[in-house]
């Protein structure tokens, strides 16, 4: 993918020359029911496994649901404003972090890491022509439960993966947010030499 989509073209502006999958990247929320070919969702998880990691620790794991009955298991733990949209995403992911690392040690580069490998992943299904959005609205202690993840695992987003559908698929109050959104500028989180507050 090496050119601009046309509604990234109409919200969002570089400032510098970058690929333009990174721009191409956004979060929406109408999503086709289609499934996803294994080797594409398999490709997806490829680059997220080649994400940098501290010490190589590779904390991050994935915890897919792309049954009926997987996506049923996540529903309970994610908010009801997420749900209504995320519901007819083909593929539902949890990822969660080991928080000790090998060493018997707590790993502070642990949910940097996972967000690291998230972010490859993002990319990674940008360039296959998929549409991810992660959300943070989900109740982590459910999803442990339901999930059964251990207590020395943290969860950090429900990311919904698929095929984008059309905007008037959603709610007319989500359609108006149905739009790639803009970044700040460099100016205001590059700081040379010492913090600066703006």
């Amino acid at each position: 993918m090496n050119e601009y989509l046309p509604q990234v073209k109409e919200h969002r502006h570089a400032g510098h020359e970058i690929d333009p999958v990174f721009l191409n990247r956004w979060s929406p929320r109408s999503y086709k029911s289609d499934s996803i070919p294994d080797e594409v969702l398999n490709s997806i998880f490829e680059a997220a496994r080649w994400a940098p990691s501290a010490s190589n620790e590779q904390p991050w794991r994935f915890i897919v649901a792309r049954t009926e009955e997987d996506k049923a298991r996540f529903y309970p733990f994610i908010a009801d404003g997420n749900r209504i949209w995320c519901e007819k995403a083909p593929v539902l992911v949890l990822i969660v972090s080991q928080t000790m690392g090998s060493r018997g040690a707590y790993n502070r580069a642990h949910a940097f890491d996972a967000g690291t490998a998230w972010g490859f992943l993002a990319l990674e299904a940008t360039r296959q022509g998929l549409a991810t959005h992660a959300m943070g609205g989900f109740d982590p202690e459910k999803a442990r439960e339901v999930l059964g993840i251990p207590e020395d695992y943290e969860a950090h987003a429900v990311i919904a993966i698929g095929y984008q559908g059309e905007k008037e698929a959603l709610s007319e109050a989500m359609q108006e947010r149905e739009k790639p959104s803009s970044r700040r500028a460099l100016s205001e989180t590059v700081f040379e030499g010492v913090f600066t507050k703006k």
